[in-house]
């Protein structure tokens, strides 16, 4: 959040030509901008990877259960946001490209929003909104790789797959040394990139070929090549990675737009798909699959705080910006998208965390916080005891 909102600081003083010339100076036959989004945001898209192939052997996707209603909920999530979007801009062609820019859920912002609220946010919500996130990056890395994928050279992605290929059957044959898998990493990284298929889903991919020990109900066994590789990439990943692809996509120099060009059919269609298009989708899916029996409501949850993590997840902000970068070569097109998703992002988070904040708990949800509290405050009486000296 602090890197983005510097970004639009100094998009609009008199550092905004050095930001933006910095940026588009080029290193090694990229510019600056295309090493981040092409090649830092490949290391966030294996660390995605990663979270998706862990929930989905030995997490809460590991079963149809489990996976019933957030999939659903992704699902209507996704497509919601994209009708609203289209229905705002009118069937111009020249803005149809961005339907999917208010698809995507940003995951770690959605999250933080939920952890400022603390204990007044159930449990079974923040699973609910984690696994809907996580089926949420797997449908925007599929419209990624379908939907905006250049010209196809035949050459490099045959040897991507065959890079591939070879790093699966390391893991058949049980390798499980990560600098291998690391090494292929950036050799499939490299041939997706002058494939023409965008490089980032090398990480998804790579990703799915890093072997994992199960240890389900259990912690994550030390040596899970998976999950030492996700522990490594958390810090870099939320420190580093995704608050410099903010930096450097968020700046939006607003004085070089015009109040048409602010409000015009396309920040508005972005910013009406995430705050309006996420919470009908969700929600309506949430209560139709509870009412039919198709799946069971969130446990020590209210209707009232099920709405507000669907307008949560509205929060579209690394990878709607990372869309919208890829939807548009037009430099103003691009501009308003990102005016678009911080204005829709900024407007769900607000909106979701104070109807939260001030929603009414569910009564099984006040239960256990008390039962909670009596188990520290017990806890703490046995740590007094044990103590004193014998």
């Amino acid at each position: 959040m602090v890197a983005a909102l510097l970004a639009m600081l100094i998009a609009n003083s008199a550092l905004a030509q050095s930001y933006f010339d910095t940026l588009h100076s080029y290193v090694g036959g990229l510019s600056i901008l295309h090493w981040i989004n092409d090649g830092l945001m490949a290391i966030f898209f294996l660390f995605v990877g990663l979270e998706i192939k862990r929930e989905l052997v030995d997490g809460r996707l590991s079963t149809w259960d489990q996976r019933r209603l957030p999939v659903l909920a992704a699902i209507a999530g996704m497509a919601a946001p994209a009708l609203v979007y289209l229905a705002v801009i009118g069937g111009d062609p020249d803005l149809a490209n961005g339907w999917a820019i208010p698809a995507a859920t940003d995951i770690a912002f959605a999250i933080g929003v939920l952890a400022l609220l603390g204990p007044r946010a159930p449990t079974s919500l923040k699973l609910f909104l984690v696994t809907v996130a996580i089926v949420d990056d797997m449908g925007a890395v599929a419209i990624i790789a379908l939907f905006y994928t250049s010209g196809l050279a035949v050459m490099p992605l045959v040897a991507a797959v065959a890079i591939l290929a070879a790093m699966f059957a390391l893991n058949r044959f049980g390798v499980r040394a990560l600098p291998i898998y690391l090494a292929g990493f950036a050799l499939l990284w490299f041939a997706v990139l002058l494939s023409g298929v965008h490089a980032t889903i090398a990480g998804v991919l790579a990703a799915f070929t890093i072997p994992i020990v199960r240890t389900p109900g259990k912690p994550d066994a030390p040596h899970s090549p998976l999950h030492r590789l996700e522990h490594a990439l958390n810090l870099p990943v939320a420190f580093f990675i995704v608050p410099l692809f903010g930096f450097a996509n968020a700046g939006v120099a607003l004085g070089g737009l015009t109040m048409d060009e602010i409000f015009s059919p396309m920040p508005i269609g972005i910013a009406a798909g995430l705050f309006l298009g996420k919470q009908l989708g969700i929600f309506s899916t949430v209560w139709l699959a509870v009412r039919t029996g198709f799946a069971v409501k969130p446990r020590g949850a209210t209707w009232l705080q099920i709405y507000a993590v669907s307008i949560i997840c509205g929060i579209g902000f690394t990878m709607s910006l990372f869309i919208g970068g890829l939807a548009f070569s037009d430099p103003l097109l691009v501009e308003e998208a990102k005016l678009g998703t911080l204005g829709g992002s900024l407007l769900a988070a607000i909106t979701g965390y104070a109807l939260l904040r001030f929603a009414p708990l569910h009564s099984e949800h006040i239960h256990e916080e008390v039962e909670h509290a009596r188990e520290i405050e017990q806890d703490g009486d046995v740590e007094s005891i044990s103590s004193e000296p014998h």
